[in-house]
């Protein structure tokens, strides 16, 4: 019986692989040797449409087994599936889009085609470039950045608990979008007239319409990843783009989407209209520019499937998880910092002091050179 796993073994020494961001191969840390993804796309070919058969079996066995279970009362949780680990024979429970794992006792990576096949398969990967040590360096700069207001016993007493890549899930759409923008341009001059100064406004009805295309906008298709920091991790590189392998995931996490794209569009279409917009407004040339309203429409769009690389970071303190995020190719960071709010509040305590007082000065120095 064919398994829904497969483990990508070295053909040297039968150990473990794991991708490489570095080289753009994959590396086994046992004897060394290391294989391109062709080379190990086509030794694995056969073994990755016989899991993803047995997996898409075993998917229709479960949906069975569970209406089943359900008619008799059970309960069932239809988020998690269990795989067996082909090196150790461990039961894995994963939740019911995971696509690429590490099995928890024996720690070798493992893929399941079955989730990335067929209409599920995504058409691009793009692979990771940053190291996993680059991350932990990432963090320890990203504190010197808000260092001022940063407690001081962070550092010291917070545990970093988790560094995992992992291949999200995102939706890249090709869009056309085009819109009309009306606008109240004001144009002044200030003359004097005896003892007055007469600013005349003259006011302008400015119609502004036009078209921009948009190629591969971005927008996750995980709902377990926060949009927030998705979004802050962009821009990608799409020009290093790589069809879709599996063989580009040992070593990492990977999901499938669990966002479909009809449900990421209003996403990317409120994006790309807020640009559009935008450039509208920018070229209006008057002094002032007041919008009136603005009305776009999205003419057409294509989304591809992609899984793009991020590295996510966990950190304790004082009770509190703090998660962080980096683009796992370009480097980018970002996550938030506690605070020290003592030292915050005597800070601004202290500039209100200040202003107050120069207030002060300033008033008294006026009244004297009034006097005088």
């Amino acid at each position: 019986m064919a398994s829904e796993i497969t483990n990508y073994q070295c053909p040297a020494c039968t150990a473990p692989l794991r991708f490489d961001g570095e080289s753009g191969k994959l590396q086994c840390d046992f004897c060394g040797s290391s294989y391109s993804v062709a080379e190990i796309e086509a030794l694995y070919a056969e073994k990755d449409k016989a899991a993803a058969e047995a997996s898409k079996q075993a998917e229709e066995t479960s949906k069975t087994e569970a209406a089943e279970k359900e008619a008799a009362g059970w309960d069932t949780d239809e988020n998690l599936r269990a795989y067996q680990c082909p090196t150790c024979g461990a039961e894995l429970i994963c939740e019911k889009t995971t696509a690429a794992t590490a099995c928890p006792y024996c720690g070798n990576p493992s893929v399941v085609p079955g989730q990335l096949s067929g209409a599920l398969k995504p058409e691009f990967v793009l692979p990771f470039k940053v190291e996993k040590e680059a991350v932990v360096k990432a963090l320890h700069k990203h504190y010197g950045k808000h260092n001022y207001y940063l407690p001081r016993l962070f550092r010291s007493e917070n545990n970093i608990q988790k560094v995992q890549g992992v291949y999200v899930p995102f939706w890249l759409f090709d869009a056309q979008v085009s819109g009309l923008g009306k606008y109240d341009g004001q144009d002044s001059m200030t003359r004097r007239e005896g003892d007055y100064n007469v600013t005349t406004t003259m006011h302008y009805n400015v119609e502004r319409g036009g078209t921009a295309k948009f190629d591969k906008v971005p927008v996750d298709g995980s709902k377990k990843m926060p949009d927030n920091y998705m979004d802050s991790l962009e821009p990608f590189d799409y020009t290093q783009l790589k069809d879709f392998s599996t063989a580009y995931l040992p070593g990492f996490l990977a999901d499938r989407y669990d966002v479909s794209a009809e449900e990421a569009s209003p996403r990317m279409e409120a994006r790309c209209k807020d640009t559009l917009e935008r450039l509208l407004y920018n070229d209006v040339n008057h002094s002032v520019v007041v919008p009136e309203s603005f009305q776009a429409k999205v003419d057409k769009k294509e989304a591809h499937y992609a899984l793009l690389p991020v590295w996510m970071l966990t950190t304790k303190w004082r009770d509190k998880t703090y998660l962080f995020a980096m683009n796992g190719q370009t480097g980018k960071f970002v996550g938030e910092l506690p605070t020290d709010k003592a030292l915050f509040w005597r800070n601004l305590g202290i500039l209100t002091l200040i202003l107050t007082l120069v207030l002060r000065f300033s008033g008294i120095t006026r009244f004297l050179l009034g006097f005088f």
